[in-house]
């Protein structure tokens, strides 16, 4: 848990999208794990029903990923490219989130480096 100067809890997870050309980029801030799972599948639900399938998610924030996130990202990975969407993950650091190159999907996901270069790749 992190508290902050005034005592406060600080938030595990926080998340913040912008639409950037028609395409949906979700900011991850903090932990990606079992703790936090549910708000993260049900922000990703809703910003995939209101703006459609096309997202992009900036990691850089992630301060710790787990299996079960690294899921949650390949389903909503699949959602997109099945609904003829794309989609892109920003800012990847490999000590926060050795899960995915323990999987080998670090070799399969489309990583960029920056927002945008994934746009870009959106064309």
């Amino acid at each position: 848990m992190t508290v902050s100067e005034n005592g406060e809890r600080a938030a595990a997870l926080t998340l913040t999208s912008a639409l950037v050309g028609g395409i949906t980029v979700v900011r991850v801030t903090g932990l990606l794990d079992a703790t936090t799972r549910d708000q993260f599948a049900d922000y990703l639900a809703s910003e995939a029903e209101e703006h459609g399938p096309d997202m992009a998610l900036d990691l850089g924030g992630v301060t710790f990923m787990d299996s079960r996130a690294l899921g949650l990202i390949v389903h909503h990975w699949q959602l997109s490219t099945n609904a003829g969407g794309k989609f892109a993950l920003i800012g990847v650091e490999y000590a926060k989130t050795k899960v995915m190159w323990i999987t080998g999907l670090a070799q399969r996901l489309p990583l960029y480096d920056t927002i945008e270069e994934a746009i870009a790749a959106f064309g």
